[in-house]
């Protein structure tokens, strides 16, 4: 931990990375609770899920493709910015197609925004100390599961609604968007 903290850019992505990777995965867990609040039959949510995940294949070779041609940082930002939208779209959640709408564009993010988020951390590890690192990184994205969930669930349990709970989320994404500028802009030496 000590030897992570000499590397400031590196440590305030981290912290960012924590909170938006938290509502990506929270968004991926709780999308079925949503589905079911809204009375959606299992056989259709598992058939959404399932092309969530079609849908982020071809969405992360193009987020690939952009952040190639516009940089990295800058699509890291957008798919950020994506998922605070779509947590302000759960708030509207009230059919299927509604539903359908908001998996297509988590699927449109999703992977996108998950591998970029490795290569540009891979493009900030000190290369001698790639291993260390990258088991913090790994360790930390399993953690992240932790906060969104508990959001989530006390915003619903307070308002009666998991769409509103799903809303709630956007907090991850902004505060993870906030670091993530602020660590863009730290030059280690």
């Amino acid at each position: 931990m000590h030897h992570i903290n000499q590397y400031k850019q590196l440590t305030w992505f981290l912290v960012a990375y924590f909170f938006y990777i938290d509502g990506v995965d929270t968004i991926f867990t709780m999308a079925t609770v949503i589905g079911k609040d809204l009375g959606i039959q299992t056989m259709m949510l598992m058939v959404v899920l399932l092309v969530v995940q079609l849908i982020a294949v071809p969405f992360s070779l193009l987020y690939g493709w952009l952040a190639n041609k516009f940089s990295t940082r800058r699509i890291i930002m957008l798919g950020i910015i994506v998922y605070f939208f779509i947590c302000l779209y759960a708030l509207r959640l009230e059919t299927l197609i509604d539903f359908w709408i908001l998996a297509i564009l988590v699927g449109s993010s999703q992977g996108g925004l998950q591998a970029l988020s490795r290569s540009y951390f891979g493009r900030l590890v000190p290369k001698n100390d790639s291993s260390e690192f990258f088991g913090f990184y790994n360790i930390l994205g399993k953690f992240s599961a932790i906060l969104g969930p508990f959001i989530v669930g006390i915003v619903t349990q307070w308002t009666g609604k998991s769409t509103v709970g799903a809303a709630s989320l956007s907090v991850l994404f902004a505060l993870g968007l906030v670091m993530f500028i602020f660590a863009s802009a730290i030059k280690d030496k």
